[in-house]
């Protein structure tokens, strides 16, 4: 078995998020100023944390996040970046480059609510879990296949300073684990990665842990704010044991925070 800690960030702010525009995949809008700081903000906050692998959608704003992010870091300065498709936002089709309210009329034309609602030429929520799908397996392999290359006994060797970081930065809060200790995070770990990637595609993703998965949530997570579109810059962090088996991978996940925006309050603060 091997175990990693997965930290998922959505991308600062742009433009088009404050004035509300769909951008999908098609609308390649750069972070704003204060999608600058906040991806500072975000880094400063995830400095102590040693990532082993660090992934970012290909787009620009999740480029310029993880830049931001890594730009703070004490040891990942010169991490390589591993930028992949599969962690695009949401392709909204016709929709993109146009106000959400727009979108929010197609969908009431169509009778359907907006989350669900598919536009001309976007992609559909099952198509957007496939990707999240493949990409969450693909990391489990990975893993698995680095680990067996090295020899190395699982679980792992890898002084993260997830723990560390967490037991810091986590007060008992209705969004996160309450009980940070040795049992729910790893003091050691075979990896622990970082991935940078968009609102709605998180969003997508987090669902595919909880409903196919049957990821373990921290006790007093309500629906709503699992089922909220992530914050700029809003930090995530789970652990996930894998199990090798004869025909399929096994995997266990725990949710330690979601949605996490501490990071944010204190940019504020210090404006």
């Amino acid at each position: 078995m091997v175990r990693f800690a997965l930290t998922v960030v959505r991308h600062g702010e742009t433009r088009y998020n404050r004035e509300k525009i769909i951008q999908g995949q098609g609308i390649d809008e750069p972070l704003s100023e204060t999608g600058f700081r906040q991806a500072a903000a975000a880094g400063e906050f995830l400095s102590n944390v040693k990532f082993t692998h660090v992934f970012s959608s290909d787009l620009m704003r999740t480029k310029q996040t993880t830049a931001g992010i890594l730009e703070k870091s004490r040891f990942c300065k010169e991490a390589t970046v591993k930028y992949d498709t599969r962690l695009r936002e949401r392709k909204y089709g016709i929709a993109e480059g146009k106000p959400l309210c727009e979108l929010k009329a197609l969908a009431k034309a169509a009778g359907e609510q907006c989350p669900y609602f598919t536009p001309p030429e976007g992609e559909t929520l099952d198509q957007v879990k496939l990707r999240s799908k493949e990409f969450f397996e693909f990391l489990c392999q990975l893993i698995l296949d680095e680990t067996s290359e090295k020899g190395q006994p699982t679980s792992g060797t890898i002084d993260s300073g997830l723990e560390t970081f967490l037991t810091e930065n986590i007060s008992v809060r209705s969004n996160c684990e309450p009980d940070i200790n040795s049992d729910s995070v790893a003091q050691v770990l075979d990896a622990n990665i970082l991935v940078v990637s968009h609102g709605a595609y998180m969003k997508n993703m987090f669902t595919y842990f909880v409903v196919d998965l049957e990821c373990t949530l921290p006790a007093n997570l309500s629906k709503s704010e699992l089922n909220s579109v992530s914050p700029n810059t809003g930090i995530s962090h789970f652990i996930i044991n894998v199990e090798p088996g004869a025909k399929e991978i096994r995997t266990t996940i725990k949710c330690i925070c979601i949605n996490l925006q501490d990071h944010l309050a204190k940019m504020t603060e210090s404006a």
